[in-house]
């Protein structure tokens, strides 16, 4: 289900054998009200966009990703695709960020695992990404974790894709780790 594609090539990661095709899902689809303005857009103190900055890390990452938008978000997609960044139109977005999710894992472009990224997250570093991709395993959830607190990103398998695409509401996915708890593997990470 591609009806809200807006119209990015996908990309795709070369897959060694052995190893995990793992691409990242950035959720970007909320505009965050509470926030006072459209969060994604709000200059950081280096004069970057959030959104510019989620993006720049995941990129440099060097795993493939797709960025999910909200439906009504043709003017943030078309910067995103200008720069090569492939993006979704998640028509049930206004719904919460679950239903977004479960868009983004309906429209998974061939990956066998996938990071869950938040856009508002811009100081993850590219290293923490690659750390929790190389733990993915098709029947696993990957969490790292920074002095005993887990964060983001998380991974998880192929095993959990049908999950995560019946989301819904405003709640994210982690309440599959409880339901999971013995497929969880915490990544120790100096990622703040």
């Amino acid at each position: 289900d591609r009806g809200g594609d807006h119209g990015a090539t996908h990309l795709a990661a070369p897959q060694a054998a052995g190893r995990m095709n793992v691409g990242i899902l950035v959720l970007a689809a909320g505009r965050a009200a509470r926030f006072g303005s459209d969060k994604r857009l709000a200059l950081l103190p280096c004069g970057r966009r959030v959104l510019d900055a989620t993006c720049a890390s995941v990129r440099d990452s060097g795993l493939p990703f797709l960025v999910c938008l909200g439906a009504a978000d043709a003017l943030l997609a078309a910067t995103l695709n200008a720069q090569h960044i492939p993006s979704l139109g998640c028509r049930r977005a206004a719904e919460g960020m679950g239903a977004s999710l479960a868009e983004g894992a309906r429209n998974i472009p061939g990956w066998s695992g996938v990071l869950v990224a938040l856009a508002d997250m811009p100081w993850i570093r590219p290293d923490t990404y690659r750390r929790v991709a190389a733990r993915v395993e098709e029947n696993r959830i990957v969490v790292p974790v920074c002095d005993g607190q887990r964060g983001h990103p998380v991974g998880f398998g192929r095993e959990f894709y049908p999950e995560l695409a019946t989301l819904g509401g405003d709640t994210g996915a982690r309440h599959l780790l409880r339901i999971h708890s013995g497929s969880v593997i915490e990544v120790p990470v100096a990622d703040p």
